[in-house]
């Protein structure tokens, strides 16, 4: 029996863990999938949004601010990587000036500081490699970017530290309240019983929902595609360059990423699974031309969609069902949902603290140790952990210079890795150049061997998605 359930490990279901966390409860955190931010928290842009384009009254203007103030000091605590590198939002004619001064007056009747629409020189004064059709931009001062799985895995981390325990690669089939209690039925037959649920599930969201309740919910898939470019281009721009918004989203945008990377994308379409397609990423690469001119397409790593939530109304729907006390639907949530995630969470909490005594824990532990990277150290960190762990001084990602001693750790911490995917979220081996042809081999071997198991058991990411698929005898 747990106090609280949650259906979901991605970016709002781990920070809700985090915020739990705090109180003695016994919460769980349930996912179909076998590590966390596997859904649509490892598919998306990564930047923690001001606001300003927010519809005054809604959940997702309010959560978005209150998160966006919260992220900085998130990050410090958790030790995942979080830089504010201001955005521009570029108008190409002067019927879009009229929209950036639309958001901007928008983003100040939110009470967001730091806007400023720019002239066409001080733009390129910002941007050396601008489009010369660009004719003004706002100036959004508090944007930042961030990488979404990381601070996903940091939250989970430390929820799993301060006692929330994690089911991964469980998938909800069923669920049923039974005097006052909610039964979790699992596909593998099962049962889970707790006394409140927290309906974190992403795409999910109305699945679950509509397992329990007759008020029922359809999400829609809108579904973006990127270009991942190399490190070489990741100075081609320093702030997050947007386009005026449309109708399904914020349009595509150029960024650097917090590693150091390139990032385009993305569009916006509605349709079902998460596959790219040429179509797709000929439309980004056409409106990325428009914001950067000499994009240099060579140097593309990788390409890759993400899958974001929306529902009737374009407001987040964080409450209590109406028909089923305790259960709680935080579901719709796609963009601002990253930067927003903290404040949700916060949000959540008092939803539940309504419903079950909070007593806060002593023993709370706010910090997280992130992974080591050798790539970050000085000379002397290296060779003085070398001397301590030898293990560190063996490279196994040449692109990334990721050593064996952090592959053995992503394993091995707490929510560790337990695929290819999982080692490349936490430790960027494989993201590089060869993107794993060099160092996907010894990687499997790695995991085969610290987890106990045959090579032919180790997965890329999915139960299905076999790495090795033969062995000689």
């Amino acid at each position: 029996m747990k106090d609280i359930t949650i259906i979901g490990a991605g970016i709002v279901g781990c920070s809700i863990a985090r915020e739990l966390s705090r109180y003695n409860l016994d919460v769980l955190v349930i996912d179909k999938n076998d590590d966390v931010a596997e859904g649509v928290s490892k598919g998306n842009s990564g930047i923690i949004h001001s606001g300003y384009n927010e519809r005054k009254g809604t959940l997702k203007a309010k959560l978005n601010i209150e998160g966006n103030n919260l992220i900085e000091d998130l990050s410090k605590e958790l030790q995942f990587p979080f830089k504010r590198n201001e955005a521009l939002v570029l108008a190409f004619n002067e019927d879009e000036v009229k929209i950036l001064k639309e958001l901007k007056k928008n983003g100040e009747d939110l009470g967001i500081d730091g806007l400023e629409i720019i002239s066409r020189e001080k733009v390129f004064e910002l941007e050396r490699n601008i489009s010369e059709k660009v004719v003004a931009a706002l100036s959004i001062k508090n944007s930042g970017i961030v990488s979404p799985y990381e601070m996903t895995l940091a939250l989970g981390e430390n929820a799993f530290n301060n006692g929330v325990d994690f089911q991964l690669g469980k998938e909800v089939v069923d669920i049923r309240e039974e005097n006052g209690l909610y039964k979790i039925f699992l596909k593998d037959g099962k049962i889970q019983e707790s006394k409140i649920i927290i309906n974190a599930a992403g795409l999910g969201g109305a699945f679950i929902n509509n397992l329990i309740s007759e008020v029922k919910y359809d999400i829609n898939k809108v579904k973006g595609q990127y270009c991942l470019f190399d490190k070489v281009a990741g100075n081609s721009c320093e702030r997050t360059l947007f386009q005026v918004p449309g109708k399904l989203g914020k349009g595509v945008l150029v960024t650097p990423t917090v590693d150091g990377n390139l990032l385009l994308g993305p569009n916006a379409t509605e349709e079902d699974g998460d596959r790219t397609s040429r179509e797709g990423i000929d439309e980004i690469i056409e409106k990325g031309k428009k914001t950067i001119e000499t994009l240099p397409f060579a140097r593309v790593l990788n390409t890759f969609s993400g899958v974001r939530p929306k529902v009737k109304g374009d407001d987040f729907i964080i409450e209590e069902c109406k028909d089923h006390e305790g259960f709680i639907n935080v579901i719709g949530i796609d963009s601002p949902g990253l930067t927003a995630a903290p404040a949700i969470a916060k949000y959540v909490v008092d939803i539940v603290s309504s419903k079950i005594n909070l007593e806060e824990k002593k023993s709370f532990i706010k910090e997280r140790k992130k992974l080591i990277r050798m790539s970050e150290l000085s000379l002397e960190e290296k060779n003085k952990l070398i001397k301590e762990k030898p293990s560190y001084g063996k490279i196994v990602c040449k692109c990334e210079l990721v050593t064996e001693g952090e592959i053995i750790d992503a394993i091995t911490r707490s929510l560790g890795a337990r695929s290819l995917d999982g080692i490349k979220r936490r430790t960027r081996a494989m993201m590089g150049g060869c993107q794993g042809i060099g160092c996907m081999l010894p990687i499997a071997i790695k995991l085969s061997k610290e987890l106990g198991i045959d090579i032919s058991e180790v997965k890329k990411n999915s139960k299905s998605s076999s790495v090795i698929a033969f062995k000689e005898d």
